[in-house]
């Protein structure tokens, strides 16, 4: 475990995970997870009249795996603060590959003066090389002690 101060963020640094494939099991978990069972995850045939042809994994879905390449180390003195901007501009298919990129987008001031506001932009990317899913990720971290 790191302890890395908000002082010692450098915007513009980047981070890409592995990658991973989604599977038809995935969609069917996630669907039972969430509830969500619309024909869009769950009907081959009725997709196929559809203008991408085929099951798309669901936005949550996406977001939960490519947030869940981007942890790593733990750093004791930062947590999630929240996420904003989520944006899913291309669909994810079953047997399709994806990555999170992460870059030190900005840091803010916070109301604490004993901690910083850290915006991660998150970036999915498909073995296309294409961004199937954006937003910044908020990182409430401790400040160096003065």
């Amino acid at each position: 475990m790191k302890n890395i101060t908000f002082e010692e963020f450098a915007v513009g640094t980047t981070r890409t995970s592995g990658g991973r494939t989604i599977t038809e099991t995935d969609i069917v978990l996630h669907a039972g997870q969430s509830g969500d069972f619309y024909p869009h995850h769950m009907d081959a045939e009725w997709c196929r009249t559809q203008p991408f042809k085929q099951r798309i994994a669901h936005g949550t879905l996406v977001f939960t795996i490519g947030v869940g390449q981007t942890a790593g180390e733990i750093n004791p003195l930062a947590m999630t603060y929240g996420y904003e901007r989520l944006r899913f501009p291309k669909p994810v298919f079953i047997g399709d590959t994806i990555r999170t990129r992460v870059t030190i987008a900005e840091k803010r001031e916070y109301k604490r003066p004993d901690h910083g506001i850290l915006v991660e932009k998150i970036e999915v990317i498909n073995q296309h090389n294409e961004c199937v899913m954006a937003c910044d990720h908020l990182l409430l971290v401790k400040r160096r002690d003065l």
